[in-house]
């Protein structure tokens, strides 16, 4: 079976390991072009990218693919498609060139959380369980008929980073069985409930802007989820903002913003809408990730504080 692979970041780079180890037959990988990243604006490739040229995998870097790429997918005729994470609409034009169809590793629980960023949203929202599906893909968002399922729970203080990398292992070995069981005919497709759809939007940098006067949970909720991209902030005069990076739900109440407590013994501790959050892991402009307790015997903030 000639597999061409299509994904970009991290998250897709165990997918891909999968099929390399598993003894598939993976003739081209296409990601996304490198981009300008880091201090110096330096061109640097994708993760995807580095693992297949390391590999000995020819490379196709299409701005948009279902335009400059479908010429390059033609000549590799691939069995199968095999997408995780990469970042372009395929066109009708693209779907129809592997005689096997598509196969997308999506990191949700479809149908729920369809859309580019399903592993923040699932943190942000409070579920308490994530997951992976592979899927069949058609011409809709993660609309496509289901294959298989596998899911985890959420850890009460774990960030989409972390979350991201565990799920990104469950979905290679999904995808390994996923490719058994297509290869041995008992794979079996299920339609996506539509009633259960939900659809989330691109994360954005002003989604970062922090919101004291919303409840405790949904506070923590965007702490975690919006880490490592993102970010959600709060300003420091002239010295520049404050990421908050980690957070749980903590007793107390106030005014939204106020700090309850901001000293190394009782650590920090800001009040909502409704209850508290104590924030476990910040940065400061220029510094490194650190403990808040750490931060704040070199920098307190006096109770009543408004942040």
């Amino acid at each position: 079976m000639r597999i061409v692979f299509m994904g970009t970041p991290e998250f897709a780079v165990p997918s891909l390991e999968k099929l390399i180890s598993t003894g598939r037959d993976v003739v081209g990988v296409f990601t996304q072009p490198d981009r300008p990243r880091g201090r110096g604006n330096k061109l640097t490739p994708s993760p995807v990218k580095a693992f297949a040229v390391s590999r000995g995998i020819p490379v196709f870097q299409p701005e948009k693919i279902r335009r400059d790429g479908v010429e390059d997918l033609k000549t590799l005729a691939p069995d199968l498609c095999v997408t995780a994470a990469f970042g372009q609409i395929l066109s009708q034009e693209i779907l129809e060139i592997p005689r096997m169809g598509n196969i997308n590793v999506h990191a949700s629980l479809l149908p729920r959380h369809r859309g580019s960023a399903p592993i923040a949203y699932a943190i942000m929202q409070g579920d308490q369980t994530a997951g992976v599906t592979t899927m069949m893909m058609d011409r809709g968002i993660d609309t496509g008929a289901m294959l298989l399922t596998a899911e985890t729970e959420i850890g009460d203080t774990e960030t989409c980073g972390e979350l991201t990398e565990r799920l990104s292992l469950l979905g290679a070995d999904l995808l390994a069985e996923t490719l058994e069981q297509m290869e041995a005919g008992t794979l079996k497709a299920t339609a996506q409930d539509e009633r259960l759809m939900t659809y989330d939007p691109m994360l954005s940098k002003e989604m970062g802007e922090a919101d004291f006067r919303l409840p405790a949970k949904e506070v923590k909720g965007l702490i975690n989820g919006l880490n490592p991209w993102p970010c959600v902030t709060v300003p420091l005069g002239e010295a520049g903002r404050l990421k908050l990076l980690r957070a749980c739900l903590a007793d107390g109440e106030g005014q939204p913003g106020e700090v309850i407590s901001g000293d190394p013994k009782g650590g920090l501790i800001i009040a909502c809408g409704e209850g508290a959050v104590r924030i476990l892991e910040l940065q400061a402009p220029g510094g490194k990730k650190m403990k808040a307790e750490d931060y704040l015997r070199g920098h307190g903030m006096p109770a009543g504080t408004i942040l």
